[in-house]
């Protein structure tokens, strides 16, 4: 008799940006996990979604229980997915404007959001993004995000020796493990919330 191997279920993670700059850390931090994701760690996909062509948050654009067409693409790419990446630039100690945005058009009612595994990466400068981190789980509390709590990532992208190059790609190899440690946990954890492993 063969032994059948039981296939790890595929979980779909949207990467999602609070910078819209080009050549952003932050977006380099999820063009690394995306390469990572593919290379080497069976049982994930992870999606970059686009949040610039979200307009700003304006319940007038809400007509007849339907939200702009970017809105509800936004929407439904965050809805189908199992879990998050963020890449969290800090902003005056808070998340970005951008990102603010994003989270609240997909919090409008149905909560798209609700129930699913999330975590956080960022780049800046001394603490690396900490603070906005920390906001961001403070957030995610009232949209019932669940945050890996290890490994956390912060980044500081200014410290010597350099951590990007000139279009920000990460070429930091203890910082490509530890994205990889990360999206191991984002995994698991993903994979416990849908009680799946």
């Amino acid at each position: 008799m063969e032994a059948v191997a039981a296939a790890k279920p595929v979980i779909k993670v949207a990467a999602i940006c609070g910078s819209l700059r080009k050549g952003s850390y932050n977006r380099g931090l999820l063009r690394t996990a995306l390469d990572i994701s593919r290379e080497s760690i069976n049982g994930i996909r992870l999606e970059y979604i686009d949040i610039s062509p979200l307009p700003m948050l304006n319940t007038d654009l809400e007509v007849d229980g339907k939200y702009p067409p970017v809105v509800e693409a936004f929407r439904q790419k965050i809805l189908e997915v199992d879990s998050v990446l963020f890449a969290s630039p800090e902003y005056n100690y808070s998340v970005t404007g951008p990102l603010k945005n994003a989270i609240d058009w997909a919090s409008r009612a149905p909560n798209v959001w609700a129930d699913k595994a999330a975590a956080i990466v960022s780049a800046g400068g001394s603490f690396g993004g900490g603070r906005a981190q920390y906001h961001l789980r403070q957030i995610g509390v009232y949209l019932d995000l669940h945050f890996i709590n290890k490994p956390e990532f912060f980044l500081n992208a200014f410290q010597p020796p350099a951590k990007f190059d000139s279009e920000g790609n990460l070429i930091d190899p203890a910082s490509k493990e530890k994205i990889k440690e990360v999206l191991l946990s984002l995994q698991a954890f993903t994979l416990r919330l849908k009680g799946k492993c």
